[in-house]
């Protein structure tokens, strides 16, 4: 007996449609100032004549859209579809990736933090554990990463990983092969320039660094890209030794742009040493 094979498009498609009945049943025209098309209404919410008014579309294709069809909406469409069914931000990125489209970021670039990001800071410790924001800037960091790593001994707009491990004598020297760690991260900060495009504060940064540090000049011009910021590290720390860590970083859905960045000790010996730096 042969077993059906699942088809991801057509799967993909179906969650489309059913997406799009759902929202067009929680609508009314009354809400969105239209007139109901036809008499008496046997169905909730909007129909697809009154969907595909509001968005510009041919009933007939929209119809086939709700039908699960590869019609292939285009961005424009499926916006004005966002638009017609007023999504939210996160329900209209959904309907993106639903139709196979680029989806954009949040527009939030996050510059502080709330206190309940730094009691979760504070409940990780001994492990090092510090916030980054979408620029790599250190906006928050528990007692353990300063005593490691000294983020608070920058200036005040230098606060930030690519300044720790391109400017001279920071504590990022430290690292044991912190060339290619410092590789690794330039490949991934640019990238985050990239998705931000005329970005004040990334245009400061990447200046101050070029001025800096030959070193990122050399780099930078290679146009190198990363994603992941995840990793093994080596610390040669001046008062305890060796301490060998893995870099664990997660995001939050419900902060957006924001990175949290935990250090957690290889092993117990590791964990040893950064509770005496403690």
């Amino acid at each position: 007996m042969r077993s059906a094979v699942s088809d991801p498009a057509a799967t993909r498609r179906a969650e489309l449609a059913a997406f799009l009945r759902a929202r067009r049943a929680e609508l009314h025209p009354q809400d969105l100032g239209l007139y109901a098309v036809g008499g008496r209404r046997n169905t909730p919410g909007l129909r697809r004549e009154e969907v595909a008014q509001l968005a510009g579309v041919s009933v007939t294709w929209y119809t086939w859209l709700e039908q699960g069809r590869p019609v292939g909406p285009s961005p424009q469409v499926v916006d004005a579809l966002a638009r017609a069914f007023r999504l939210d931000a996160e329900s209209h990125r959904h309907l993106r990736r639903l139709a196979r489209l680029a989806v954009p970021e949040p527009d939030q670039m996050p510059d502080n933090v709330g206190p309940e990001l730094n009691r979760l800071l504070a409940t990780l410790e001994p492990a090092p554990a510090c916030l980054l924001g979408p620029r790599f800037d250190f906006l928050a960091w528990n007692d353990p990463f300063n005593r490691l790593w000294k983020p608070g001994s920058l200036p005040d707009r230098r606060r930030n990983l690519m300044w720790l491990y391109f400017a001279e004598g920071t504590t990022a020297r430290r690292t044991v092969g912190w060339q290619e760690r410092a590789r690794h991260l330039l490949g991934q900060f640019r990238a985050a320039a990239a998705e931000h495009p005329g970005d004040e504060r990334f245009a400061e940064l990447i200046k101050g660094l070029q001025e800096e540090s030959e070193r990122f000049c050399e780099w930078w011009s290679r146009y190198n890209v990363e994603q992941a910021l995840t990793g093994k590290i080596t610390v040669r720390h001046p008062d305890v030794g060796i301490i060998h860590i893995d870099v664990i970083e997660t995001k939050f859905p419900a902060h957006p742009g924001l990175t949290m960045s935990v250090h957690v000790p290889a092993r117990a010996s590791d964990q040893d040493k950064i509770a005496r730096l403690v």
